[in-house]
């Protein structure tokens, strides 16, 4: 299960090697671009990356032929489907 963010101020916190921090300063000077924007472009670049991959299913041809047929076509419930329906709660 993802963790949630619960951190309410505009600040975070890397911990660095000395090379590490001169490396991403001098990187960023060379941008003429300060530490921040350096840092945080790309991270967010991956981030969104990231929520889209995991946003989104693809399917073979095959696959998405057979979801197709099964949206069309379901089977018919199962026992324990069944059963779990009659335990549903009623609705108010």
């Amino acid at each position: 299960m993802p963790r949630v963010a619960v951190d309410e101020n505009q600040r975070m916190s890397l911990r660095l090697l000395p090379e590490q921090k001169a490396l991403l300063r001098r990187a960023a000077a060379l941008r003429n671009t300060d530490l921040t924007d350096f840092v945080l472009q790309p991270a967010l670049r991956e981030a969104s990356a990231v929520i889209e991959a995991a946003s989104r299913v693809v399917l073979s041809e095959r696959d998405s032929l057979r979801m197709l047929d099964l949206l069309e076509n379901p089977p018919p419930p199962n026992a324990r489907l069944l059963a779990a329906a009659r335990n549903l709660p009623p609705l108010p």
